[in-house]
């Protein structure tokens, strides 16, 4: 069994990040196409998700530290070890743009993101953090968790929907020339 809190919130937060992520490749997607801007549509996306990063991961923080009395000192390793996680994050955000720069659908992008981060973060936490018993001791239903992410993420990649073709543009037919009457 997993070891969680008795709290049902770390599953609400855990569901919300969940949907946030979920609808962030697609959201991004369409702000990149929405800026109109072929060239550098994708890099005005990325710093316009910058700004919400900061109103969202600088302001917000900074208000629950200070409303809940906190203490202003941050550690060097703490603050190193958060630093490559922004670090990471931010590259992952703008390796996603640039994926679909590179005609990435957002299904397929979001797929193989979706399913590959969770295998590379369980190795690695493992690699970190290894089990009591070492890695031989790791449950064949965790092992099967590994290969059916892979295998989802695969089959989703491969299978999904066929996009709809656009819509041809329909061309103006100019009205034939109308002959000049001869009555009176």
């Amino acid at each position: 069994m997993p070891e969680t809190s008795s709290s049902p919130l770390w599953l609400l937060f855990t569901l919300t990040t969940v949907v946030s992520w979920g609808l962030y490749g697609i959201l991004l997607h369409t702000g990149q196409l929405a800026m109109g801007d072929p060239i550098h549509g994708r890099t005005k996306a990325f710093l316009i998700v910058g700004v919400a990063y900061f109103l969202t991961a600088v302001l917000m923080p900074v208000a629950l530290l200070w409303f809940g009395g906190a203490d202003w000192s941050f550690p060097s390793k703490g603050l190193w070890w958060s630093l490559a996680a922004g670090i990471l994050g931010a590259i992952g955000a703008l390796c996603v743009l640039l994926a679909f720069g590179a005609k990435g659908h957002p299904v397929t992008v979001m797929a193989i993101v979706f399913a590959g981060a969770p295998i590379i973060n369980a190795f690695v936490a493992i690699g970190m953090h290894p089990p009591a018993g070492g890695w031989g001791s790791l449950r064949w239903e965790f092992i099967l968790g590994i290969i059916l992410a892979a295998g989802g993420g695969t089959l989703v990649t491969l299978y999904k929907p066929p996009a709809t073709p656009p819509a041809k543009a329909v061309t103006a037919v100019p009205p034939a020339p109308v002959a000049p009457s001869t009555n009176p």
